[in-house]
Parts: C-alpha cells; structure tokens; sequence
C-alpha cells in the first residue's frame, strides 16, 4: 500500500468506532448464531471485518458468560465487553468502551454478516456529511398486509438494516434515557433529530433461523465467484 493509500485509510477511520452487537442467547437459533461458521469463518468475525476497513476500533458485544473466551481478530484497535439483558443495554455497554472523542459511532448486529465494507463506508459518509443519524434501508418486495386486515402500501415503507451510524453525541445522548428500542435509530429519533437513509444491500439479510445459514453460503460463493 503507498503511503497516500494508507493516509486515505486513516482519514476515513479517523474518529470511528462500530460497536458489533453480539450478545444474543440465540432462542430463536438453536443456538449462539453469531458464533456459528459461516463458510470458514465465524459469523461475529465476518460482521467484524465488514467494519474494519472503515472503523478505527470495534466494540464487540457479548453474553457475559463467554467474554473472557471469544476469539475475533481486527487491524483495528478491538475491545470485547460483556452484555446486558437485552439490545438497548448491550449497545449501552458497548459505548462504555467506546473513548469520549469518538466523533461518529456506528451499531452493527453480527447477525448481518453479509454487510460489505462499502455499506459501511455510505453510512459512515453520510454522518461526516452532516447526518445526525443515519440507516440503510432497501424496498420491501413481499406484499405485506395488515393484522388488522387490508394490503399495506409498501411503496411508503422501507426495510431498515444495520450497520446504523450516528454523530457521537447524539447517540449517548439517546442512550443516558435509558430507553429500549429494536433499534437505535429509533432512541435518537425520539429526541428530535432526523434519521436519514442511505441505500441499503439486498444480500445484508439478518440470520433468524437456521436454514439462514444455507441461504447466506449460497449468496457467499455468488459474491465471491463474482470477484
């Protein structure tokens, strides 16, 4: 790498940290997802090194439990903390970890293993562009109907991923409520601030149940043949 490829590195880098939510007790599983291989590499190390290119560090979450057992690698500077009882909480502790000058802070779920570096990089751009909060999100292309009944209008929603990235200050400010939400776009929201979207990827699924597992392999070797 020259040297002027390594100080552009370093630029975007600079004053990023994603805090990698990896505390779940995997219920709906079977098991603990985010440690479970995933064409060679542990699902938790693939959501790490989608964040690696664009982070200076990484907080990576856990059940308490395993703190002391993970194995995860990162050319970032790399911090394992325990979890809490649920998301919110995790995300909490996770900032604890996370140095007070820290000027844009992204959440990622490990359970979105296919997000690429380059989602990244949009969510991390549009936050230094001004953003106070921002998430990827993709069209829905299931017709979705309501439990009430009748056809939902699926042009006006979209599907929100992770990584989220936020301006710092908003999202400690968001936390210091202590609220719980499935998501933290939603705390900053709802103390005012506008959460804008960039374009999400078809293929950054979140692993819910097993048979998840084949369908992200299957769309790992399409990328990969496609490189």
């Amino acid at each position: 790498m020259s040297h002027d490829n390594a100080s552009s590195v370093e630029e975007m880098r600079d004053g990023v940290w994603t805090i990698v939510v990896a505390g779940g007790s995997g219920l709906r599983f079977g098991e603990r997802k985010q440690f479970v291989e995933l064409a060679g590499r542990s699902v938790l190390q693939r959501s790490v090194d989608a964040a690696t290119a664009s982070s200076t560090g990484i907080v990576v979450v856990v059940p308490a439990d395993v703190v002391d057992e993970v194995v995860v690698q990162s050319t970032a500077e790399l911090v394992v903390v325990a979890g809490g009882s649920s998301r919110a909480e995790s995300v909490r502790r996770g900032l604890t970890a996370v140095p007070d000058q820290t000027a844009i802070i992204l959440v990622h779920d490990a359970a979105r293993p296919l997000a690429s570096a380059q989602l990244f990089d949009r969510v991390v751009d549009a936050v230094r562009k001004g953003a106070v909060g921002v998430v990827p999100a993709v069209p829905l292309a299931d017709t979705i109907r309501s439990t009430s009944g009748g056809v939902v209008d699926r042009s006006t929603l979209l599907a929100v991923q992770t990584p989220q990235g936020f301006a710092a200050e908003a999202l400690r400010a968001a936390h210091e409520t202590n609220g719980e939400a499935t998501d933290d776009a939603s705390l900053v929201e709802s103390l005012g601030h506008t959460i804008e979207t960039v374009q999400g990827d078809a293929i950054n699924r979140k692993l819910t149940e097993p048979t998840d597992l084949v369908s992200a392999e299957a769309l790992i070797a399409h990328v990969e043949s496609q490189s």
